[in-house]
C-alpha cells in the first residue's frame, strides 16, 4: 500500500491543495486533509501545525503543505520536533530534499507554481528515497544539535 499523506493549506493554497488531493488519491495514496476547507482568509500556522504533528507522530508518512509561497508553511512545520520540511519549487529540489535531507514534509507555493509543476514536484518528492551514508551523519548531527 502507498504512503499516507497529510495535506494542508491556507486560503492561498486551497485550490492547488484540492487538485493535488484528487491527483494523490488517483495515484493510490491515502490523504488526510487538515484544511483549510474554503478560500476564506485564514492563518496558515493553524493548518500547518496540525498536519506536521500528524507526520511527527507517525500518523501520516509524509506531508504536503501549501500556501502562497510555501515559506510560511515551511517555517511552521520546521518548528515541530522530528519534522524536516523542504520548500521546493523544482523537481530537482524535491528529489534532493528526500535523498540528502530525508525531508518528510514538502511545502509548495501556490502563487509560484502551476498544477503540472506542482504534480511533478510531488511525484519526485514521494518517489525519492533517503540515501543515508554521509547524509545520515548530517541528519544525526542536526538531531544532536536540536535535542531530538
Amino acid at each position: 500500500m502507498k504512503e499516507k499523506i497529510a495535506v494542508a493549506s491556507d486560503h492561498a493554497g486551497y485550490d492547488l491543495k484540492q487538485e493535488l488531493i484528487k491527483f494523490l488519491e488517483i495515484e493510490g495514496y491515502k490523504v488526510d486533509d487538515f484544511g483549510t476547507n474554503d478560500k476564506s482568509s485564514c492563518d496558515y500556522p493553524d493548518f500547518a501545525f496540525k498536519a506536521s504533528k500528524s507526520v511527527a507522530e507517525k500518523l501520516n508518512d509524509f506531508g504536503i503543505l501549501i500556501c502562497g509561497t510555501g515559506i510560511g508553511m515551511s517555517i511552521v512545520a520546521n518548528k515541530v520536533k522530528g519534522i524536516r520540511a523542504a520548500n521546493c519549487c523544482s523537481v530537482d529540489m524535491a528529489k534532493l530534499s528526500r535523498e540528502h535531507n530525508d525531508a518528510n514534509i514538502l511545502t509548495l507555493g501556490a502563487r509560484l507554481l502551476n498544477l503540472e509543476e506542482a504534480k511533478s514536484i510531488v511525484v519526485a518528492f514521494l518517489n525519492s528515497k533517503f540515501e543515508g551514508d554521509r547524509h545520515l551523519r548530517r541528519i544525526n548531527k542536526i538531531n544532536e544539535l536540536t535535542g531530538l
